[in-house]
């Protein structure tokens, strides 16, 4: 009986231990990347979208504002149509409507207008497209995986991997965020190199995640069962946030998303750190014997 109580104690003891020595090695890991701009953060009542950081996020812009301009057209040609039809063909007006049926012209422009404007959308947006599906041979690769709340990241080719939860509100301080990136900000963040190219292998382990990064021009479901691949070449230092944005379960809002984009200096002292921390082999445990 006694030594029972002495084994869940020492077993209470290096849980304790364990847990403290991972934390003193997130913070220390933190303290490397620490002091980049917040890029990718959203602002209360600013509309559109947060700062593009990739080629790919700039283009998804420029195709939103042309298509924009696009709808707009079509809005106010079909306002002044339905003002012409108010005003000049009301009962009071014309009070001998005409009885024709057809109009073959009408019929063409509103049967080829609008594929042709399909035609012309098409022709820009396909290009951004295959550009965001066509995988580049990667710099570096990630293999992302989506639970129940929160992601985890593995870098296969350096052989370790790390979960990333909701940091608490009592610590965004002493991890460098502030009070307003709650729900932002997380413990252990993804960290990268700027201008390397990023593929992401992505997946979940229970329900359908997604994993999206506004400023990346990233949104990606993490299925159950399916690997999916995207990538990203950030172009700016900096932090970027993003969400989980499929709907998954009860703490669907608390499973945020940060990524730290860096230079290729602290990147590599980042990366020492986190396979010294994540992939090094455990020390043996020797317990002495009851006898």
């Amino acid at each position: 009986m006694r030594i029972g109580k002495s084994l869940v104690g020492l077993g209470v003891a290096l849980s304790g231990m364990s847990l403290g020595a991972a934390v003193w090695a997130q913070d220390a890991l933190g303290k490397i990347v620490e002091g980049l701009p917040v890029i990718g953060k959203p602002t209360d009542g600013a509309m559109g979208f947060p700062p593009a950081a990739t080629e790919v996020a700039r283009d998804i812009h420029w195709l939103d504002g042309m298509i924009m301009w696009i709808i707009s057209a079509i809005t106010v040609f079909v306002v002044i149509l339905l003002l012409i039809v108010l005003l000049r063909f009301n009962e009071r007006v014309n009070k001998t409507p005409a009885s024709f049926t057809h109009n073959s012209l009408v019929e063409v422009f509103w049967t080829l207008g609008p594929i042709v404007i399909l035609i012309f959308i098409g022709a820009f947006s396909l290009p951004i497209l295959f550009k965001q599906l066509e995988i580049p041979k990667a710099d570096i690769s990630i293999n992302v995986t989506g639970n129940q709340w929160y992601w985890s990241y593995e870098y296969p080719k350096n052989n370790f991997g790390f979960d990333s939860f909701l940091l608490d509100k009592a610590d965004l301080k002493d991890a460098g965020y502030s009070p307003d990136e709650y729900l932002l900000a997380v413990d252990a963040p993804m960290v990268v190199p700027v201008n390397k190219t990023v593929v992401l292998t992505i997946t979940g382990s229970d329900v359908i995640h997604s994993w999206a990064v506004p400023s990346f021009g990233i949104k990606l479901d993490a299925v159950p069962g399916r690997q999916q691949k995207t990538w990203f070449k950030a172009e700016k230092e900096g932090v970027y946030f993003g969400q989980c944005s499929e709907l998954c379960g009860k703490n669907h809002a608390y499973m945020p998303i940060t990524v730290k984009v860096v230079s290729q200096e602290v990147y590599a002292k980042w990366l020492k750190g986190a396979i010294k921390e994540y992939a090094g082999d455990p020390q043996p445990l020797n317990i002495a014997s009851s006898n």
